[in-house]
Parts: structure tokens; sequence; C-alpha cells
């Protein structure tokens, strides 16, 4: 009876960053522009990606993907942030609270997924430039994004699974600003040990695929390039994959360092700053990198503006 989801509670209450009414304003109006910030920034590169033929190659094919995520990504809790601001309310339904965690799970699992193929984009593009267009085909690029989805969407499914085994009958005050499973365990009156396996299992197998495909994929970058004699060829094949490179160190570090120090003895409002950076200052930086200090997306950007301006 022990594994079975009796859970009586209805509602769990997310604490947020603070209980001070004057900084809670300040929080409002910080995460408001955030958000409106990224959702007219993803949809800005994204529109821009579809509508200009140069930007229409794998690089860019897969960073109209990872804005996409990051739109949806950030939509998850933000809009519920703002809300509870605003209304003065921090309760979210039990079933609200399982299925924001499951969007995150989903989205954060593609992202790995799509990061690990942007490496491998790159790789084939600096160590097989010959093959590139012969390997990285349409076909290849949608399958790899297509992969990446269905994978987010299993792994969050396997989680989904875990969470609908606890039952809740005690405590319902969540000390974040969403629904972190690590804190749903604690509060959990039911054993949590198969849970956890549902949960630590998958993630732990697409944290350690992922990376290793990264690690590999510039591992084998670096040897070519350390291999080209000219230092501006050297620096011309660095420059290609310095934003990947970027984005994949912060996005990892942030996530393994949250969820490595998340012990019982760590601090939660440690746990809290580090979360708050890969789940609303990421998307903020991925987009500074891939498109506002990207030369060939302020180009497109330009052209496009002009086009409307000549039109009229």
């Amino acid at each position: 009876m022990a594994d079975r989801n009796v859970s009586v509670i209805t509602e769990f209450v997310l604490l947020g960053l603070t209980d001070n009414p004057e900084l809670n304003l300040v929080l409002f109006v910080l995460f408001l522009l955030i958000y409106l910030t990224i959702v007219v920034g993803n949809i800005w590169v994204i529109i821009i990606i579809l509508a200009s033929t140069q930007l229409h190659c794998p690089k860019y094919f897969f960073l109209c993907h990872l804005a996409f995520l990051d739109l949806c990504y950030s939509s998850v809790f933000i809009p519920k942030m703002l809300v509870n601001y605003v209304a003065g309310q921090k309760a979210i339904s039990y079933h609200g609270c399982l299925l924001q965690y499951s969007f995150v799970s989903m989205f954060l699992t593609t992202e790995c997924f799509l990061l690990a193929a942007m490496a491998c984009d790159r790789y084939v593009a600096i160590c097989h430039p010959l093959h590139y267009k012969g390997l990285m085909t349409p076909t290849v690029c949608i399958h790899l994004v297509t992969t990446s989805y269905l994978l987010g969407y299993v792994n969050s499914l396997i989680h989904l699974s875990g969470l609908l085994r606890l039952s809740f009958c005690g405590p319902n005050i969540i000390n974040h600003y969403f629904c972190d499973i690590l804190l749903l365990f604690q509060l959990s009156c039911s054993d949590t040990q198969y849970s956890e396996v549902l949960v630590i299992a998958p993630s732990g197998m697409t944290s350690v695929t992922t990376f290793l495909i990264v690690v590999s994929s510039y591992l084998g970058i670096l040897l070519t390039v350390l291999r080209i004699q000219a230092i501006r060829s050297r620096y011309k094949a660095f420059a290609t994959c310095a934003s990947h490179l970027t984005v994949v160190t912060l996005f990892y570090g942030t996530v393994i360092f949250t969820y490595l120090g998340a012990s019982s003895d760590y601090r939660q409002d440690r746990t809290k700053i580090l979360s708050m950076f890969y789940t609303l200052l990421m998307p903020i930086l991925n987009l500074l990198i891939y498109s506002v200090k990207n030369t060939e997306a302020k180009e497109a950007m330009k052209r496009i503006i002009m086009r409307k301006i000549f039109a009229q």
C-alpha cells in the first residue's frame, strides 16, 4: 500500500525567492523584463532564421530549435512566478506541480541532446569539411532533432511515473520557486527509493552520454585544429565553435553544481541561486551568445530590415 499514490495533498506552496514584499515587487519587474526579452528575442531569432535563406544550414537549424526550447522552457514556470507575485498567492495544485516538473524535465533533457547534436555538427564541419554537406544533410539534421525531442519526452514520462508513485500526506511547503523533484522526494511520506531510481538512472545516463559526446567532439576538434599550421586558420576554426562551447560549459557547469551539491546539508538558498542561473539566465545568455554576438545573424537581420524598408 505504501507504493500506491494515496496523496491527500491537493496543492503545494512555493516559497519563491524571498518573503520580503518590497523585494517581491522588484523581482516581479525583473522577471517580467527577463521573460519579455526571452519571448521577443527567441521569436525574433526563429523568424530571422526562417526568413533568411543564408541561414538555412545545419548550424542555424539547430539554433532555431534551441531558441524554441528556451522559449518553451521559460514559459513553464516564469508566468506562474509572475502570477504569484501579482496575486500574492504561492500555491500550485498537485497536478500542476507534477506537470510543471515534467515539462522542465522534458525541455532540459531535449536541450542536452540538442547541444550534443550541435557538438557533432561542429565536429563534422571542422574535422571533415569536404564531407560536411554529404554527412549533415537535412534528413540527418531532422532525425537528430526529432530524436532529441523523443528522448526528452520519454525521460519526462519516466520521471512522471516515479512521481505518481509517491504519496504526499504531510508538509506541502516547497522552498523553491518551482517544483524541484529533489524537494518533492523530501516531502513525500512514502518510500521514495524506487522513484529515485526511476529519476536518477535516466537522468544520469542522459548527462553522461551527452557530456561524453560533447567532450569527444571537442577533443577531435582540438586535435584537428592543432594540426593546422596557419594561425589565422586555427583562430577561424576555434571561432566557429566558440559560441557553442561557451553555452555547453555554462549549461553543464550550473546543472552539475546544482544537483551534485543538493544534499541534505546543502544550503537551499544557494541551490535556488544556482537554479536561477540555468532556468532564468541561460535563455538570456543563449540569446546574447548566438544572436547579438553572431555576425551572420546580425547581417541577416539587417538584410531583412532593409528589405522591409525598401518594400515600403
